[in-house]
């Protein structure tokens, strides 16, 4: 049995290692000179340069494509949250006709590819005039993520002991207020996975900031490195010096709430 759990744990450690591999890499070239990058490519840095970090925040657009991003998944998250809720308590809690059927349309939604849907909304954007808008990114970005904040809050809605419900009736609670004091505190893992998970997704997309964020003042952060990385091809250190700026917020997003996040992952399978 020792020996089983060893090998597992060995198992997970080459996994883990395998998986960090390439986050050391890119820390380690952001450290290093160009001259010690072209002597050394895979080795560890003799010296730390830090001037790549100060290149790619003074000398480039960065600070503005990382506000982009910053706009882009605040509005999104904070949208498809705010539905989502609302939706996933009236399935999770009500008897209505065609909640089941509501529940499986908006499911099956997540199956389905974002690129399908850029003809059509490219053409209806175009006559409203919302290209280059940051409410047109938000409401395309909230449209796409609605699907599985509803999935998820609805399963987790309906863990939640039904006596909490009675009881509040019985204090004379209203709906909108069994949600707000009720369901919301004992949701938060929950809703910390969904925001997590969500701002993921908005942070590293590409395919919908370039279509419908064609300015240079709107370009975002994932849109703005294939750029970066075009200009600066040739000086690898400053580009991965870019890399890790990128990764740094969702990375520390991850690192503060990381204890809610597996608490909300683990929430629906334990109960």
């Amino acid at each position: 049995m020792r020996a089983g759990n060893l090998l597992r744990q060995a198992i997970l450690l080459f996994a883990a290692f395998l998986a960090l591999v390439p986050t050391i890499y890119m820390i380690m070239t952001a450290l290093k000179s160009d001259e010690e990058y072209a002597a050394d490519k895979l080795g560890f840095p003799d010296q730390l340069v830090i001037e790549n970090f100060r290149s790619v925040l003074v000398d480039s657009p960065f600070l503005s494509w990382m506000v982009n991003s910053s706009i882009l998944v605040a509005g999104s998250v904070l949208l498809s949250t705010a539905i989502s809720v609302l939706a996933a308590y009236a399935i999770a809690t009500m008897s209505f006709k065609g909640r089941d059927t509501l529940l499986a349309v908006s499911t099956s939604l997540m199956a389905v590819p974002p690129v399908v849907m850029i003809v059509p909304l490219f053409v209806l954007y175009t006559r409203l005039d919302m290209i280059s808008t940051y409410w047109g990114a938000i409401l395309i970005y909230a449209g796409l993520i609605t699907p599985f904040s509803v999935y998820l809050l609805t399963t987790f809605f309906r863990t939640v002991p039904r006596e909490l419900f009675e009881a509040a009736r019985m204090d004379g609670a209203g709906q909108l207020t069994i949600l707000l004091n009720v369901v919301l505190p004992l949701s938060f893992p929950a809703l910390v996975t969904l925001v997590v998970v969500n701002s993921l997704y908005v942070w590293n997309d590409l395919l919908i900031a370039i279509i419908f964020l064609q300015e240079d003042a709107k370009r975002t952060l994932m849109a703005g490195i294939s750029v970066f990385q075009g200009r600066y091809n040739n000086q690898v250190p400053l580009t991965m010096a870019g890399m890790v700026i990128a990764s740094a917020p969702m990375f520390i997003l991850y690192v503060l709430f990381q204890k809610h996040f597996i608490r909300g992952l683990m929430s629906g399978a334990t109960k």
